[in-house]
């Protein structure tokens, strides 16, 4: 399987008026734009939830290696609540929400210190602006990537624009997709849904089935599907040329 791990696509971003940064924790890299340089406080963001998840692994090792949603519990700490809960409605392990529970739990954060934040974490993103934002979609060898995106309004932030695939990165994935991209107020919802969406697609005409499924997600505000050549739509998205 293509593994696409150098993250060139960073050079890419366009954020007029905002101060960009990254900010890496062990296996957690961030790229950040706010109003202001906010380097400390992401570090000082990303160890908490690194520490919260490290914590409660050390003392529930099914948590990281579950494939499947795990009970709710009510003295997990707030990150590990939010990847329990979100992962529960779509049928996944909770780590299958992990880079857009910390892209969320670092935005938020950041919230409190600017107006305006856009946080990537491996291609899952985090965003909140005053002004509408387009996100390139990239599904490694199909015809499709990169030639257009999605229009995120003001109106839908803050939003989590998560996506998952099989033919690239290193995402675990049972299905065929060049890319699954959901768009939620919850990245972690975010994150599971492509996974989970990406799991159900096993022949490019599932891509039908798949966007019906998701469309009645509470929670999941719309998305796109792709493998190869096809491309399936649902919910509340505009496609633009990039």
């Amino acid at each position: 399987m293509p593994q696409y791990r150098e993250r060139t696509y960073r050079k890419r971003v366009s954020a007029k008026d905002l101060t960009c940064f990254s900010v890496a924790v062990k296996e957690t890299d961030l790229w950040v734009c706010a109003d202001k340089n906010l380097e400390k406080e992401t570090g000082d963001l990303i160890f908490d939830c690194r520490y919260q998840l490290e914590s409660y692994i050390e003392s529930h090792p099914e948590f990281p290696n579950s494939l499947t949603p795990l009970v709710r519990d009510p003295y997990a700490p707030p990150i590990v609540k939010e990847m329990i809960r979100a992962t529960g409605k779509v049928d996944v392990g909770p780590m299958a929400s992990v880079a857009g529970a910390i892209a969320q739990y670092v935005g938020m954060g950041l919230l409190d210190l600017t107006d305006q934040v856009i946080v990537e974490n491996g291609g899952d993103i985090f965003m909140k602006a005053d002004r509408p934002l387009t996100v390139s979609v990239f599904a490694g060898g199909s015809p499709l990537s990169g030639r257009f995106g999605l229009l995120v309004p003001v109106r839908q932030m803050p939003l989590g624009v998560c996506s998952s695939s099989a033919t690239v990165g290193h995402s675990l994935s049972r299905g065929i997709t060049d890319v699954v991209c959901v768009l939620s107020s919850s990245a972690a919802l975010a994150d599971g849904a492509a996974t989970a969406l990406g799991n159900r697609v096993k022949k490019k005409r599932d891509l039908e089935e798949v966007a019906i499924w998701a469309d009645q997600i509470d929670g999941i505000l719309g998305g796109i599907a792709i493998v190869g050549d096809t491309m399936a739509t649902w919910g509340d998205i505009e496609l633009v040329e990039v």
